[in-house]
């Protein structure tokens, strides 16, 4: 049963990885074929390389809690049984809301926050944030309040890129093949339309190549509907996914240095915030092994999808970067010498150091969960039909939980293919379902 799978970002590959780990397991004979399809140029330069990478265990609305508490527990186990501590930054953590200290706290779990440009700490589940003491390295702000929003031991932090790097390469380890790169071109079906195969473009040589196909997932991200509608494009079927476009800073402080990560003891910080008011959007900041600061929040719901993700850097906009960079300074920059109070005026105060800019697409569904299922076949069109012991999956649209629930995603999305009920109800996330009500 050969399975080929259309994106290689992080989803892609954990659903590779947990493919390949049953067949690993069960020491199989001839283990089916599994090719990844990616079309970048540049392994993981999207989300999947670029995101944040902070984990959570439940806040999510009740149709997604399964997946997520799943996806969660399987990051923890992962990280025990790999070393993933230091082979990608797996940390438990903290997380804070910074707000005026007369601010509310709390709010409606789901992906309202980022419709309205909010914080996500409205997701939090803590419903009595604890008022407390802020990381060294942020900056004290006039007026404001830091309060504990995570309760126990439900968040924590890796690092995106060497995650995805990981599952990747122990898949292929496991033979898995990669095509890059490249792009599914047309389907190839017999006579009764059941699908047979897939042709594939490497887009450099522009070599095409067919590859036999009896299972067929798309996991593009936010490629996603432009790749379902030129493979089946006699079907009524549609994804609504958007692309929501972020910028983010890597950085180094000298208040956040190996010794102050020690002192942690291996714990993350992230901070949620809609501070400085002024700056118009709500800053995320993550402490992460290796003492580095990640910082965004700034969103773009006007930049189109390209081509490739490889045309995205001729999105890139320094005046939208320089926003992101002051706000940068004034929430973690050093204070004035002898200044008593929180920085007004950030201009000539960075001591921080840059060690990398992005912008990178998150695939938002607009139902406010992800496709997580099975196509049926009666919605392929044209009479396209898969094999009894095959089928069409979709797994996109996590919107800013994509790594979160990346794990989860690709243990059942496994699941779904060899046949068996998955490891924990994904009813909600199904192709045609609706939103849960929160």
């Amino acid at each position: 049963m050969p399975t080929i799978i259309l994106g290689g970002g992080i989803i892609g590959a954990s659903i590779a990885y947990y493919l390949t780990e049953q067949q690993e397991k069960q020491q199989q004979q001839n283990d089916p074929e599994i090719h990844i399809i990616e079309s970048s140029s540049t392994l993981f330069s999207s989300a999947s390389g670029y995101a944040a990478g902070f984990l959570a265990k439940d806040w999510f609305e009740p149709s997604l809690l399964p997946l997520a508490a799943l996806s969660f527990e399987m990051h923890e186990s992962l990280a025990k049984a790999q070393g993933g501590e230091k082979k990608w930054g797996f940390m438990k953590g903290t997380a804070l809301s910074l707000g005026s200290t007369d601010a509310g706290s709390g709010g409606a779990r789901g992906d309202d926050w980022l419709r309205s440009g909010t914080s996500r700490a409205e997701t939090a589940t803590s419903s009595r944030p604890v008022v407390t003491e802020g990381p060294g390295w942020l900056t004290a702000q006039k007026g404001t309040a830091i309060e504990r929003i995570s309760e126990g031991d439900d968040v924590a932090q890796v690092d995106p890129l060497r995650l995805s790097q990981f599952l990747l390469e122990k898949a292929m380890s496991r033979g898995v093949n990669l095509h890059q790169p490249s792009k599914a071109t047309s389907l190839i079906t017999d006579e009764k339309g059941l699908i047979t195969a897939v042709k594939i473009t490497n887009i450099d040589t522009k070599i095409e190549t067919i590859l036999p196909c009896t299972n067929l997932i798309i996991a593009a991200g936010a490629w996603t509907p432009r790749v379902f509608e030129s493979l089946f494009s006699s079907s009524s079927t549609t994804f609504p996914i958007y692309p929501l476009a972020g910028y983010s800073l890597v950085v180094r402080s000298p208040r956040y240095t190996a010794e102050h990560e020690a002192k942690t003891n291996g714990a993350s910080h992230a901070v949620f915030t809609t501070h400085p008011p002024s700056c118009g959007f709500s800053p995320e900041i993550f402490s992460r092994e290796g003492n580095e600061i990640y910082i965004a929040g700034l969103n773009s719901q006007v930049i189109p999808v390209p081509d490739r993700v490889d045309d995205l850097k001729h999105f890139f906009e320094e005046k939208e970067m320089n926003k992101l960079k002051n706000v940068m300074v004034r929430l973690m920059g050093k204070l004035p010498t002898g200044s008593p109070e929180a920085i007004e005026e950030v201009s000539n105060i960075n001591d921080l150091e840059i060690i990398r800019e992005g912008l990178c697409f998150r695939p938002v569904a607009e139902r406010g969960v992800p496709f997580v299922s099975r196509v049926d076949d009666s919605v392929l069109g044209d009479g396209v039909k898969t094999s009894n012991d095959g089928g069409v999956f979709v797994a996109s649209g996590h919107g800013p939980w994509g790594i979160s629930l990346s794990l989860g995603t690709g243990k059942v999305v496994a699941d779904l293919v060899r046949g068996i009920k998955p490891a924990v109800d994904i009813s909600g996330l199904g192709v045609g379902s609706s939103r849960a009500k929160l």
